[in-house]
């Protein structure tokens, strides 16, 4: 097989590490649409498991340090097609940007919304943290036609853990952020078996566009938002159990 695309790597990657993947209620994925991916986050793999789950590329946003290390960048970017995101001051202009760029063009987006917390933390299988919103402003925002905001759940079900290097190093590569700037050391889980369940697309509307002005705007944001973290919450407790 030729490894010359996100999708191919991906797929070659968890054969390499044995990883058994079950996918769930692929039905649910909308054809012929723009898609936002939305997404627990709690190991390296994440991104490969999802792109073979959905047989698809994916340009996820990335962290800022990953566009840093040499070697790294050169996986993350230019074999997987991921962005890192700019430094805080611009991080969230440099999201909405290139993120629209991508969504017109009808190519996937991913995003994690709980952030780097449960990458860098012992994070329970089943436990799903608070959602960040900028992926729901980016989609109330995104004047992309035939829009799908895509929640899906990643559950482990047998996977082995370890550790891979002190947090402390990574600040090397981004000392804004505070995550890094603690001790012990950055959690690595490996999936051996892994359950993807897709969740009901929530489909952007011309109705909604008009509802993200003014006061209504909060609301409509706190919707799509608690739609996914609920939709993936549930989909985590049916996966795992």
């Amino acid at each position: 097989m030729s490894i010359n695309s996100p999708l191919d790597i991906s797929r070659t990657f968890l054969t390499a590490l044995s990883t058994r993947m079950f996918p769930y209620y692929e039905d649910r994925i909308p054809q012929d649409a723009s898609l936002l991916i939305v997404s627990n986050h709690r190991s390296f793999m994440d991104a490969l498991v999802l792109m073979a789950a959905l047989s698809s590329p994916i340009r996820f946003a990335c962290h800022h340090y990953m566009g840093q290390v040499p070697i790294l960048r050169e996986i993350v970017t230019s074999q997987l097609g991921c962005f890192p995101l700019a430094e805080n001051q611009q991080r969230q202009q440099s999201f909405f940007v290139h993120s629209q760029q991508l969504l017109q063009s009808k190519q996937m987006v991913g995003v994690f919304p709980e952030g780097a917390d449960p990458m860098v933390k012992s994070t329970p299988v089943e436990q799903v943290g608070d959602f960040r919103r900028g992926f729901a402003h980016l989609a109330l925002r995104s004047q992309v036609k035939d829009l799908a905001v895509l929640p899906v759940a990643i559950a482990s079900l047998e996977e082995v853990n370890t550790t891979a290097f002190p947090l402390k190093f990574l600040s090397v590569f981004d000392p804004s952020e505070p995550l890094f700037n603690q001790s012990g050391w950055h959690p690595l889980v490996i999936y051996q078996r892994v359950a993807v369940l897709i969740g009901r697309p929530y489909w952007i509307t011309p109705q909604h566009h008009k509802q993200y002005h003014g006061k209504q705007a909060k609301n409509v944001v706190t919707e799509l938002t608690t739609h996914c973290h609920n939709e993936i919450a549930s989909l985590l407790v049916q996966g795992c159990y």
